[in-house]
């Protein structure tokens, strides 16, 4: 059988900064994964998170 779709679904938030900034402490790009509920939120998600790789608090952004 079918399992249904839950209201929940697994999301991925990227950081802004790393994506345009070169200068920052280290390379990469930080990438936090969360949840949320489709129903509620249907835009997208974006939270100020801890960036290792800018060494701040940045908008991470849900990506696809």
């Amino acid at each position: 059988m079918a399992a249904k779709k839950g209201a929940r679904i697994i999301i991925t938030l990227e950081c802004t900064e790393c994506r345009t900034n070169s200068d920052k402490r280290s390379n990469g790009v930080s990438r936090y994964t969360t949840t949320k509920n489709r129903r509620n939120v249907t835009a997208r998600l974006e939270l100020k998170k801890f960036c290792p790789h800018c060494n701040q608090h940045t908008v991470h952004k849900e990506i696809k």
